[in-house]
């Protein structure tokens, strides 16, 4: 991994613990309860970031959970810029992580194969 990678996956964790700590206790909007940041994928050049979020409860849905972030993202990346101290912070785009989803859908239909396999004929 070279110098460049590296710095930029330190740079992913910590803008996840921050971006984490920050949703929880800093967001007010009502669409943003409960979620799990996922990921954090930093562009080479700095310029933009993908977050990713699960959210938790079905109050609202995953679409309603990213505008309310996405309205959020701009006192968000302020205040990632200030805490890891970066000249210039990354633009912030909230995706809905599907991969916990399509394992799920995947576990039900292997599930439901191997007992149909097992069922006497």
């Amino acid at each position: 991994m070279s110098a460049k990678s590296q710095r930029l996956a330190r740079i992913e964790g910590e803008m996840q613990r921050v971006l984490s700590m920050l949703v929880s206790r800093e967001v007010r909007d009502p669409r943003v309860g409960n979620i799990t940041l996922t990921s954090v994928t930093v562009a080479p050049d700095m310029s933009s970031a993908r977050v990713f979020f699960v959210p938790f409860g079905d109050k609202h849905t995953p679409e309603e959970v990213g505008e309310g972030l996405n309205r959020a993202s701009g006192f968000l990346r302020g205040e990632v810029g200030r805490a890891l101290a970066l000249r210039h912070a990354p633009k912030l785009e909230f995706v809905y992580d599907q991969q916990i989803e399509h394992a799920d859908r995947l576990t039900r239909l292997i599930d439901g194969a191997v007992k149909s396999d097992r069922k006497p004929d």
